[in-house]
């Protein structure tokens, strides 16, 4: 019996122990970025903690990838992964938009404030959501497309504002009608049922026409002549392409239906 037992503790069968280092520090960037944007806003320096969050999404983004092309995924780099994406996404666009402008319904009396805190927190509330359903439905979903606001996308749209609103001298306190909207509206489409393109079937690895290359140079140069402006309006669009999808399926059902009745 005892050489029974010992046979099954091969060292093929045991977990390897310790953790892939690269994507993890990606991982580990991103979350050190969200961490900084709290920090930040703490401190009045808002375009500093909305600088910070687009940082920590440019990390989560190459996180994923190194993980990929090194052979490198694993149940721990996907845990740690959510983990940073709810600080990083979920925390700290909802506490800079507090700290910048949500923090003044406190001279509109106890109701508008306790609105405020309520908005922030249903951002909150709802990116946890967000990525607890990511996470049940990543072997079933479709690839090609998000149930929902992705959470990064939520918290580009959250911090652009600020990062424009900042960048222009508006105080935040003055449009906190605009922002509680924009706070409530993001979190409300990170749990619903709309459909937003993942670009995950773009292949990186294929070679594409020269004109392409060309038209990311191009890109490049129209969001630095004014990145706070570019990044907001390009992350609304990306937001507002969810319906628009969701609508053209749903026509495409029906079609479909009616072509085989």
């Amino acid at each position: 019996m005892m050489n029974d037992q010992h046979s099954h503790s091969t060292p093929s069968n045991r977990r390897p122990r310790g953790i892939y280092l690269l994507p993890n520090l990606f991982t580990t960037a991103a979350l050190f970025a969200g961490f900084y944007a709290i920090v930040s806003a703490t401190t009045d320096r808002f375009e500093a903690a909305a600088i910070a969050i687009f940082v920590a999404m440019l990390m989560d983004g190459v996180d994923g990838r190194v993980a990929r092309l090194t052979n490198t995924q694993s149940d721990f780099g996907v845990q740690y992964d959510s983990l940073s994406d709810m600080v990083s996404f979920g925390l700290a666009p909802a506490l800079v938009m507090y700290e910048w402008s949500l923090h003044g319904m406190l001279e509109h009396g106890w109701v508008w404030a306790k609105l405020g805190w309520l908005g922030a927190f249903i951002y909150t509330a709802a990116a946890a959501l967000r990525l607890a359903r990511f996470n049940s439905q990543v072997e079933v979903a479709d690839k090609r497309y998000f149930q929902g606001l992705p959470s990064p996308s939520a918290a580009a749209l959250v911090a652009g504002m600020v990062w424009l609103g900042a960048d222009a001298g508006i105080e935040g306190a003055d449009i906190w009608p605009l922002a509680l909207l924009i706070t409530a509206a993001a979190g409300l489409l990170m749990v619903s049922n709309l459909r937003y393109y993942s670009f995950k079937e773009v292949d990186f690895k294929n070679r594409v026409p020269f004109v392409v290359l060309l038209i990311v140079v191009l890109l490049f140069v129209f969001v630095s002549i004014d990145p706070p402006t570019f990044l907001f309006t390009g992350f609304m669009l990306y937001v507002l392409s969810g319906p628009v999808i969701t609508i053209w399926r749903l026509r495409q059902r029906r079609r479909t239906r009616k072509g085989t009745s």
